[in-house]
């Protein structure tokens, strides 16, 4: 019997609510096919993830929990990963199109001289062949593709699928932990913040050049901590130095797929919308009545948007009073 393959993302012993949703994408797949589904888990003291796993439908839950496996390890995680393909013997395997899944994806599908489809937003089967749908063109179209041959490495876009707990208990394996010395992480840096991570929030508040500096972006904020969302940024503002990189909604940056995107003074170019334009409702405000953002918003206010936005926060403070 056939086995499809989840890597399931975690980050201090939390698992990451894409990887629920990379699981329950594989169960449906894995239920579709009359296949297996296993799930990968990778990093130190996550043995109690096993059964978090479990309850999105794993069979089987394939747990490398090392002390050596913090901090994280791109070489290490990949032969694990490969590892886990190699003993399930899937035909497929799904990652989240985080940066540690893009990173992971590429190497597993090098090291396993598999097929590779990036940034997908849906999967089907057609007969024994998986079938992907997947933006092109900055997202100004969509390819339906399908590997020609397995294993084929999948990497799902974030916050676009359905995660839902099934009743089930996944057997575990314990996997062999033999961490690569040719590449060792000696440090890593965590930006803290109390507010959403951008590629997990379900709303997400961003700036663009209309912002006129980094000191405007406080109602900005101000509207985010409102509404519990994240704060995103166009290149130009991180351009400007305005705006970290890790703000960065784009092509160049990160994809995003809130329920709610509010751009304020951001004109809409196909590089930022290629990052966005899959959010489920997109609240657009500029004061260019011609800006490329209105024609892919769902509502449009053309107005100035240091009038708007405080507005905004007052009326959603009301709201939620």
């Amino acid at each position: 019997m056939s086995q499809i393959l989840v890597f399931a993302e975690q980050r201090d012993g939390q698992l990451k609510s894409y990887a629920l949703e990379a699981i329950s994408e594989g169960r449906r797949l894995a239920d579709k096919a009359g296949a297996q589904l296993s799930v990968c888990l990778i990093g130190s003291g996550i043995a109690d993830l096993s059964t978090a796993v479990a309850g999105y439908g794993a069979d089987t839950v394939y747990l490398a929990d090392d002390g050596g496996l913090t901090p994280y390890s791109p070489a290490t995680y990949a032969k694990l990963l490969a590892d886990a393909l190699t003993a399930t013997s899937a035909t497929v395997v799904l990652l989240s199109s985080s940066s540690m899944g893009r990173e992971l994806s590429a190497l597993l599908a090098a090291k396993s001289d598999a097929s590779l489809l990036s940034d997908v937003v849906e999967t089907n089967w057609d007969g024994d062949h998986l079938v992907v749908k997947r933006p092109v063109y900055a997202g100004k179209a969509f390819l339906r593709v399908a590997a020609k041959r397995a294993p084929v490495v999948v990497t799902l876009r974030p916050n676009v699928f359905n995660a839902a707990e099934q009743s089930g208990s996944g057997t575990v394996e314990h996997m062999a932990v033999s961490v690569d010395q040719s590449v060792i992480v000696t440090d890593t840096s965590l930006i803290s913040s109390s507010r959403p991570e951008l590629t997990e929030a379900s709303i997400i508040v961003s700036g663009g050049r209309g912002m006129g500096g980094s000191e405007n972006y406080k109602i900005i904020e101000e509207l985010a901590d409102t509404l519990g969302a994240a704060v995103g940024a166009s290149r130009a503002s991180v351009d400007a130095g305005w705006r970290s990189h890790a703000d960065q909604v784009g092509q160049t940056g990160k994809t995003v797929s809130p329920n709610l995107y509010i751009a304020c003074g951001i004109s809409g170019a196909i590089q930022h919308l290629a990052g966005m334009n899959s959010s489920k409702c997109i609240v657009a405000i500029n004061s260019d009545p011609e800006a490329p953002i209105f024609k892919v918003a769902d509502y449009g206010i053309v107005a100035d948007l240091f009038d708007v936005v405080p507005a905004l926060n007052d009326a959603a403070k009301e709201l939620l009073a």
